[in-house]
């Protein structure tokens, strides 16, 4: 197959792909987050953990966000004025990596960006262009993690539902004395002047 018909070939299938809305970007390994919109069981609770506890072992792959860059401000010569190191770093919300349950705090959050319904994170901290993708990758991640994991309603422990039950108790307790305290004040107020 010579170079010509295969580019041919390519584009037709990318073409194809494109109309057909099955285009794929690129294949990945982080892990499938479960498909809930709310986590209301127990169960769910623990989907969601169990989801959180393996993305927070991944690291993003740069083929699943648009990356852009751009001159860093501020101080630093020559390499502020004439090469790109501030990192631009945009992931569409509706991303199925992106757990669903966690779509409404993302939006809350101060990265989100109304108007393409994106999560935008900068990064110019390092001279280095690598070091600054690398910064944003970390930053989104910690981003994805914080909003999935406040939506996570932990179950108490018994030891933790046993101390519950013993400060209830003494507070019920305590509650007594003082009602009593206050009874028999009253009773001795309200003595015979006989």
């Amino acid at each position: 197959m010579s170079f010509l018909a295969f580019s041919d070939s390519l584009k037709v299938s990318v073409s194809l792909a494109l109309q057909s809305g099955t285009f794929v970007r690129h294949s990945h390994t982080l892990p499938k987050p479960p498909n809930l919109q709310l986590l209301e069981t127990s169960s769910d609770m623990q989907s969601a953990r169990n989801w959180a506890a393996k993305f927070k072992e991944q690291s993003i792959p740069r083929s699943l966000i648009d990356l852009s860059f751009a001159r860093s401000s501020g101080p630093g010569g020559q390499n502020v004025n004439k090469v790109n190191t501030k990192a631009d770093v945009r992931c569409s919300i509706k991303e199925p990596w992106i757990p669903p349950w966690s779509h409404k705090a993302l939006r809350a959050s101060s990265y989100y960006v109304a108007s393409s319904d994106t999560i935008h994170v900068t990064s110019t901290v390092h001279r280095s262009q690598s070091q600054n993708v690398d910064d944003c990758l970390g930053k989104l991640r910690a981003i994805i993690v914080d909003a999935a994991t406040t939506m996570i309603k932990t179950e108490p422990s018994e030891a933790q539902r046993e101390r519950v039950r013993q400060l209830q108790a003494k507070s019920d307790r305590r509650r007594r004395e003082e009602k009593m305290y206050q009874k028999k004040k009253k009773e001795s107020r309200s003595g015979s002047w006989d």
